[in-house]
């Protein structure tokens, strides 16, 4: 599948987008080391369900598939995921998770529906406003990636969503944004894309 960018080889990953454009992209990527990663009420297999379920709601098949299989490396199936995107009320998901999705699924498709109400689901689930504010901000860098990849026309299949998947939970984004950093056609040193 060719990409929006015709320079761009074909089937060319996020990383190429990356790459070529290091100065909007390594912002982002560093970004997400710090609300994926950062210490907070959420671990981090419950952020990336929250990232692969706001990405199945937007139908972006590349994240939603990528952070399917980083949640799962974190012990968190993709039949979960899956069923909660079918029906979350009747979803295996953990009670305690299901406002919390309930919130980012009604952030993402209809945001300014959003009430106290809907805030108060996940504070009587036990979660503090840190977590309200950790699961919006994750919300939010999901729904902004979505529509970075669907602008670029990135694609990918099962076996990269895993490959990635794997090196997402094992490298961090922190990682990626070094990855991405040696690479770029702006480092000296750096290979040629």
């Amino acid at each position: 599948m060719v990409t929006h960018l015709p320079t761009l080889p074909a089937g060319a990953p996020l990383a190429e987008v990356f790459r070529r454009f290091p100065a909007t992209s390594l912002p982002i990527v560093e970004y997400h080391e710090v609300v994926m990663r950062a210490p907070g009420p959420f671990d981090l297999g419950q952020r990336e369900l929250i990232a692969a379920y706001v990405s199945g709601i937007n139908a972006c098949d590349y994240c939603h598939g990528v952070h399917a299989q980083v949640a799962k490396r974190y012990g968190i199936e993709v039949c979960v995921l899956e069923a909660a995107l079918r029906d979350l009320d009747t979803a295996p998901v953990e009670d305690r998770m299901r406002p919390v999705l309930r919130f980012v699924g009604k952030l993402t498709r209809t945001p300014a529906l959003v009430t106290q109400a809907d805030a108060n689901e996940v504070y009587s689930a036990g979660w503090d406003e840190t977590a309200l504010h950790v699961a919006t901000m994750v919300c939010a860098l999901f729904n902004f990636m979505n529509r970075m990849v669907e602008g670029h026309g990135i694609t990918a299949g099962p076996q990269y969503y895993a490959e990635s998947g794997t090196r997402l939970h094992d490298i961090g984004y922190g990682g990626l944004a070094r990855l991405v950093a040696a690479d770029s056609p702006t480092n000296p040193d750096a290979r040629t894309a």
